[in-house]
């Protein structure tokens, strides 16, 4: 079956992006100046481009380990049943554990993802999301840092994904339907 053709119209610059994860860098220093070493823990696939310009940003001695939880395959919906692909390599117990997140959309993805790792007794456990798409919650969840707030759109770019693609576009863009647009 062949693909629907589709456009991507930049909602949020590569510039933009940076300056904001330099400001949220400074407030995780802050919120976690005592730890000895905080253990960053990335959401794949879709937070791998996040938490690399993250980690760099971080004034702070970090451990990076991911987890992978899926509830999309390569669709555009939810299906709110949520695993996990991938498991932490190292035990988070008595430790400072930021977990990174691409986007919050429905919530049940990320609520699931904290109840799992709280399980393991973190010494402190925060969340930051790159993304936050209040408009489609249906779990009430808020991640402690966001970066920008966004509207009830299909998006892509900045290590975000629609069927594997446009992972590697250094912006957030909105992902756009030409003939939806000539048929409505």
């Amino acid at each position: 079956m062949a693909e629907k053709p589709y456009v991507v119209d930049q909602m949020i610059s590569a510039k933009a992006i940076a300056a904001r994860i330099e400001d949220l860098a400074r407030e995780i220093e802050q919120e976690f100046a005592d730890t000895e070493k905080l253990v960053v823990v990335g959401l794949l696939r879709g937070s791998f481009v996040f938490i690399a310009d993250l980690v760099r940003e971080l004034d702070l001695a970090v451990e990076v380990d991911f987890l992978e939880a899926s509830s999309y395959g390569d669709g555009m919906e939810s299906s709110r049943e949520v695993r996990i692909l991938k498991d932490l390599r190292s035990p988070i117990e008595g430790r400072d554990v930021l977990l990174v997140e691409d986007i919050v959309d429905t919530g049940f993805t990320l609520s699931h993802v904290i109840h799992l790792l709280d399980s393991r007794k973190p010494r402190k456990l925060r969340t930051i999301a790159l993304l936050d798409k209040p408009a489609r919650r249906e779990v009430p969840l808020k991640a402690d840092w966001i970066g920008f707030e966004i509207p009830d759109e299909f998006i892509v770019g900045y290590g975000i994904d629609f069927a594997q693609r446009n992972r590697n576009l250094p912006y957030i863009g909105k992902v756009r339907f030409p003939e939806d647009a000539a048929a409505g």
